[in-house]
């Protein structure tokens, strides 16, 4: 919008803050096939969330099922400061009919425009800001200011590629206009105001347009403002940059102090002190921070400077590494820049630097390569081994789907790839012996190979209980190892030995498992010493009944799964028909029922279908958990995004000896779980045949809408 600032609004409407503006504007929005679900509470977090909203609210209406709706979440919702006031754009996420949901959105509140993000993508909010004749906003306009910045913005790892095979985007997304640059520079003028200069400093450096004094001028500020943590100003990439173009001669201070983060910068830079920088951070390598960054970058510099063969360079790095009793997430990360090279090379090589087609079946073939490959260290071969467990599935898929086109897509002979996939089967096991996920990352990649033990090998259970055992092991480790074993039966007084020292120390801090599926690490091990009849158990159960700290409180009923009796059964039952909130309260009681009555829980599920108290999402997510009693799914509602949850889906449904209530309920569930509706959301993402597979499945249920 340009011309005439718009005149300041006064009295009342001023005070308004924009969330007030936008839920008086989204109470009016209606319509015959259009609902706006209500905005949102905590409860709702994810898209996952606001589509079991919208079931409830139509099961509550008597909403016809087919009707389309649109919604925030509360994640989106941080859009809203504590005042009300809107910082950046409101996603609006939707379901049903894309054209009608736009026509119930319509252009947005006065003030505001929605904008329509296509049929892919989610709606966003955000105010109608003044701008000048040259595009450009008022400085004092902190909403034009950010929408400008956001039309100009360029992510680091486009501007800087560490990969020199891909060039800068910065000249595709357009220069500045003269305008522009000066509009930018003179926000970096004196006095320097770091918090306003973040974003200007990260376009301007991205084009390479950071001068000399500028860098010189930002500095001494940036290291006076945050000089206990330089990384935490988030123009620091940008900045760093820039003194290392500029060669600034305080640069290699301030890269020691930046410390392993300072990688990915110093890999557009090489020189034998970039290098030995970053092989002296990967060395000493621990989890967090720029920890993988730095293996990655030491390997890339040693290609560029010493070794241009990419194995060869690896297997250099990986034996310094290995020399220094290095943790197996750095040797991770040195596989992952690995096979990241491999597939850019193809690009390159293909004529296809920027096309998708024909990568995902060239990085999976990759995958099984580099585990077969016998010049490589054992260690990278299991690497390569976890990620091409799943990826073997669809080497196999695309080589038989595509025939002699698979040759063209990944310069590999269809047959020669089903027999690299046959020795891949037959070495997997003795490649992944003693091994196991990296179990300090993000829970939700631990909960992508969930489904890798739904049974339990020798070998896993033998480095699952190395894990509990291992002191270094974290709470989220444990959660993992230690669910694992007991739901198996394979915990014994072993697990309570090791965690007897730790029990008072470190598992009685709050640790949060909504989006996990597996239990605080203390209830499980409380449900085992119960089991088990272990002294500990006195100990743990009083503690579990002091009055603080308060978080623990919600979890206490879940131990009732140890040494169950009808008591503790009563106890669960009372808390579940009181309408308390569910943190695994119905899972709980599901299973402790089906111990007591020697019945599987699937059947006392199925009975509790209508039952009074009982909430009908949660139902839907412990019908499906319990589907396998030796490995529940404990994940506060279904997971859209996880094999493990489509699989027990499918199993419900077509168990004939469930009632067809519960069999429609797992239906349900299937048709909404994103393995139909969004399968490259997943990971690993379906094979072709897979999805072809699931669809047949799904259309021809007997039970479904469009089966016989």
């Amino acid at each position: 919008m340009s011309g005439a600032r718009p005149a300041a609004s006064s009295g009342s409407a001023q005070r308004r803050s924009d969330l007030a503006h936008v839920k008086a504007w989204w109470r009016t929005l209606r319509g015959e096939d259009f609902v706006a679900l209500p905005p949102p509470t905590r409860s709702r977090y994810t898209q996952s969330d606001g589509h079991g909203d919208a079931a409830e609210l139509f099961g509550e209406r008597g909403i016809a099922a087919g009707t389309s709706f649109a919604y925030w979440h509360w994640q989106s919702h941080a859009a809203f400061d504590r005042s009300g006031a809107l910082t950046g754009p409101l996603n609006l996420h939707w379901g049903g009919d894309h054209a009608t949901v736009a026509a119930g959105l319509g252009d947005g509140p006065d003030g505001y425009r929605v904008v329509n993000g296509g049929p892919q993508g989610a709606f966003r909010l955000d105010k109608v800001t003044w701008r000048d004749a040259d595009g450009l906003p008022d400085p004092q306009d902190p909403d034009g200011v950010r929408q400008f910045l956001d039309r100009v913005w360029i992510a680091p790892h486009e501007a800087w590629p560490t990969d020199r095979r891909r060039p800068s985007t910065a000249a595709e997304s357009g220069p500045l206009t003269a305008a522009e640059s000066r509009w930018l520079h003179r926000r970096l003028e004196d006095p320097v105001d770091l918090t306003a200069a973040e974003r200007v400093v990260q376009v301007l450096e991205a084009r390479a347009e950071l001068s000399y004094d500028e860098v010189a001028r930002l500095l001494p500020a940036w290291r006076a403002e945050h000089a206990d943590l330089l990384t935490r100003w988030d123009g620091w990439p940008a900045l760093l940059h820039g003194l290392l173009r500029h060669e600034h001669p305080e640069v290699w201070d301030v890269v020691e102090q930046v410390g392993p983060e300072a990688a990915g910068v110093l890999c557009r830079f090489p020189s034998e002190r970039s290098l030995a920088a970053v092989r002296a951070e990967g060395l000493q390598a621990r989890r967090g921070g720029g920890a993988s960054s730095a293996v990655a970058a030491w390997w890339k510099l040693h290609r560029a400077l010493h070794e241009p063969d990419p194995v060869r360079a690896a297997t250099a790095v990986a034996e310094e590494l290995r020399a220094a009793d290095a943790p197996a997430f750095a040797l991770r990360a040195l596989f992952t820049a690995l096979r990241a090279d491999a597939v850019q090379e193809w690009r390159a090589r293909s004529g296809r630097p920027d096309a998708e087609t024909g990568q995902e079946e060239f990085a999976a073939l990759a995958a099984v390569r580099f585990a077969l490959d016998a010049t490589l260290p054992r260690e990278l071969r299991a690497a390569a081994a976890e990620k091409a467990y799943d990826a073997v599935a669809r080497v196999r898929d695309d080589a038989a789907r595509l025939g002699p086109a698979y040759a063209d897509r990944t310069g590999t002979d269809a047959a020669e790839a089903q027999a690299l996939a046959d020795r891949f089967a037959a070495a997997r096991d003795d490649l992944l012996a003693d091994t196991g996920p990296e179990l300090t990352g993000y829970e939700g990649a631990l909960c992508d190979v969930w489904h890798r033990y739904r049974t339990l090998s020798p070998a896993q259970t033998r480095w699952l209980k190395d894990r509990v055992a291992d002191p270094e092991t974290g709470m989220q480790g444990l959660g993992f190892c230690l669910e694992l074993l007991y739901a198996h039966g394979a915990a014994g007084e072993a697990e309570v030995a090791a965690l007897l020292p730790r029990w008072k120390r470190e598992l009685t801090k709050q640790y949060r498992t909504t989006y996990t599926e597996w239990r605080h690490p203390l209830v499980t091990l409380t449900c085992l010493v119960l089991d088990l009849g272990h002294p500990l158990a006195a100990d743990l159960q009083t503690w579990w009944t002091r009055p603080k700290p308060l978080w623990k409180h919600p979890l206490r009923l879940l131990t009732h799964l140890g040494a169950p009796d009808e008591a503790k059964a009563a106890e669960l039952w009372d808390h579940i028909a009181s309408g308390g909130d569910d943190t695994g309260h119905l899972m709980t009681w599901v299973l402790l029922r089906a111990r007591l009555d020697g019945e599987h829980p699937l059947r006392i599920a199925d009975r509790l279908i209508g039952a009074p108290g009982v909430r009908p999402y949660v139902l839907e997510a412990v019908l499906i958990g319990v589907a396998d009693p030796a490995q529940p799914l404990w994940r506060y509602a279904v997971g859209r995004l996880s094999r493990s949850w489509w699989r027990r889906a499918q199993q419900v449904a077509d168990d004939t000896g469930l009632s067809a209530e519960a069999r429609l309920i797992a239906l349900g569930a299937a048709g909404r779980h994103d393995f139909l509706r969004a399968p490259d959301r997943l990971r690993p993402t379906p094979t072709a045949g897979e999805l072809t597979e699931a669809r047949a499945w799904f259309s021809h249920h007997p039970l479904s809408p469009t089966g016989p």
